[in-house]
């Protein structure tokens, strides 16, 4: 591969974090930004952060933010929306719902045998199968054996712990205060909007590199 391919986990509207961790990685040209998804939502400046992604011309993938302001908007308002989904409404333009509508489910790396994706996959199922539903939203598997949130199923296997591989996969969604690395897997999401960090993650030399939130923007 020439280049690096750089994952950068959920940013959630954290402009300052995200610009202060593109300062660490200085990529190049021939480098491949990968964003996890959940672009927008919860921190500061969701608007600037789509500005900074379009700049450097990132893969964004979809995250289950994107996903809901979409469903919300295919639907005329008929899908539920959350508290913190009102102010990236507001600043949305058409060509935002253009790039959330054409954003991939997935980023693979087959020369690294490194697959990137926002929430992860159902062990036993071919991971190209897996619709939006699943990848953007799973973080554990409820007892019969179906893609779950962890807060409705606090007890549920965690997907990741029951995944074989290959590939390996590389996500965020799941906020955690530290990485979460397992043989076939990473978790990236270290809560920067929760005031965590920003964490990166890097091929081909399958390093992390983070940095610190500024402050705690959601509880």
């Amino acid at each position: 591969m020439t280049g690096r391919t750089i994952a950068i986990g959920d940013i959630h509207g954290c402009h300052q974090e995200f610009t202060a961790l593109l300062q660490r990685l200085e990529p190049t040209s021939e480098d491949t930004l990968v964003l996890l998804g959940d672009l927008v939502n919860r921190g500061p400046n969701s608007r600037r952060v789509l500005d900074i992604a379009r700049e450097v011309k990132a893969i964004c993938l979809l995250g289950n933010h994107e996903l809901r302001l979409l469903e919300h908007r295919r639907t005329n308002g008929g899908t539920k929306l959350k508290e913190t989904d009102a102010a990236t409404l507001a600043v949305l333009k058409k060509p935002d719902w253009e790039f959330f509508e054409a954003m991939p489910l997935t980023h693979l790396v087959p020369e690294c045998q490194t697959l990137f994706v926002h929430g992860g996959f159902l062990p036993g199922i071919p991971w190209a199968r897996q619709d939006a539903d699943i990848v953007t939203r799973i973080q554990v598997i409820d007892p019969v054996g179906q893609p779950a949130k962890r807060a409705d199923f606090p007890n549920g296997e965690i997907w990741a712990d029951l995944w074989a591989g290959p590939p390996f996969v590389v996500y965020g969604h799941t906020p955690r205060p530290d990485i979460y690395k397992l043989k076939w897997s990473a978790g990236i999401d270290t809560a920067c909007v929760m005031g965590g960090h920003l964490t990166a993650y890097v091929l081909p030399d399958r390093r992390f590199v983070q940095v610190r939130a500024q402050q705690r923007y959601y509880p």
